[in-house]
């Protein structure tokens, strides 16, 4: 298995803090290829003409390598869906794909990918991912049962208790169902609480070298911003039908809070223990940027978007043939990086 085999070569060279899931666009102008349709992708920033690749990426602060990819197969291709067109089913067999593989959400194709590539020897045991994945508490908790933590971006409408909300259990009446635990209070959306905790809350944390010049002594500006950590029990009916305690889990919110901003910006969701520092919660919020990176190469200078084939397994072909180049590349780098740049 070629991904296999890229992963064990890229593991002992990246040395990976995290495995990261994201998505990106393939912008088509016709209808015949696989799996393409009208739907969002970020690489547009709107609805388009497209196929949407989820890809997984081994990361550390220094290098990063796409291992494992999945084509999203909207619901308009599945001949199970009830939003299936006759024409896109129809076009199945052309384009080759198989005929077990359904519509599934990109969350799941990322849980589906993270379990082929442990089945490789491949054992991460931290996730990141943007709240296109971190906003599906199913996938949350989906990495928790395979025992990863996850640092993720969740959505600023996202409700939660504060973590020192506790559950009250009203006086029973002797009618009826005794009447069981609740929080006095509703829960508020991410961005509340944050705003609640007040711009005093942010702390000013630099998390990596950026690639403009710099007055510094390593003589490029270092990426820095102001943050807030909170400790809160994210709501929802999904995590309470998951937990057997009346009280909810304990996550910490992180909030990126620019001084120049009057509200916050940016927010993420994670189970690490209540003793990480801040600063660890925000380097490893701000190792998604390796993807981009990763994509913007693949893109630019390897192709990854100028495949003209319409088959499932061409497409395949294509992108594993392309993480290979990258990886290759990547490879070159860290093989010309100073000593103290590259992984110990």
């Amino acid at each position: 298995h070629i991904r296999a085999q890229l992963a064990w070569r890229m593991e002992a060279a990246i040395r990976p803090k995290a495995l990261v899931f994201d998505d990106t666009g393939f912008l088509k102008d016709g209808t015949a290829s696989a799996c393409v349709s009208r739907q969002y992708t970020g690489t547009a920033g709107k609805v388009t003409n497209c196929q949407v690749g989820v890809s997984l990426h081994l990361a550390s602060d220094h290098a990063s390598a796409a291992v494992n990819w999945r084509l999203f197969l909207p619901q308009t291709w599945d001949p199970a869906s009830p939003k299936a067109d006759p024409g896109k089913v129809a076009r199945r067999t052309a384009c080759g794909i198989p005929d077990d593989v359904g519509h599934v959400e990109k969350w799941q194709l990322a849980l589906d990918m993270l379990d082929e590539t442990r089945s490789w020897g491949i054992d991460v045991p931290l996730a990141i991912a943007d709240a296109g994945y971190g906003d599906a508490a199913a996938f949350r908790h989906g990495l928790q049962a395979r025992g990863l933590n996850y640092v993720v971006g969740i959505s600023t409408t996202m409700s939660a208790q504060p973590a020192h909300a506790v559950p009250v259990c009203e006086p029973y009446s002797g009618n009826g169902r005794p009447p069981v635990p609740k929080y006095p209070d509703p829960p508020r959306s991410v961005k509340e609480l944050v705003i609640a905790a007040g711009r005093k809350a942010a702390r000013p944390v630099q998390w990596r070298e950026g690639s403009r010049p710099g007055t510094g002594r390593s003589g490029v500006k270092r990426m820095y911003s102001r943050f807030v950590a909170l400790r809160i029990r994210p709501a929802g009916r999904e995590i309470r039908q998951a937990t057997d305690s009346p009280e909810l889990p304990v996550c910490w919110l992180l909030a990126e809070w620019p001084a120049s901003e009057s509200e916050p910006v940016q927010f993420w969701l994670s189970d690490l223990p209540a003793d990480t520092p801040l600063t660890t919660l925000v380097r490893l919020a701000k190792l998604r940027w390796r993807i981009e990176h990763d994509y913007r190469e693949m893109k630019q200078a390897l192709g990854l978007a100028h495949f003209e084939g319409r088959t499932w397994g061409g497409w395949h072909h294509h992108v594993t043939l392309v993480s290979v180049a990258h990886a290759f590349c990547t490879l070159q780098r860290l093989a010309r990086a100073p000593k103290d740049a590259a992984p110990a």
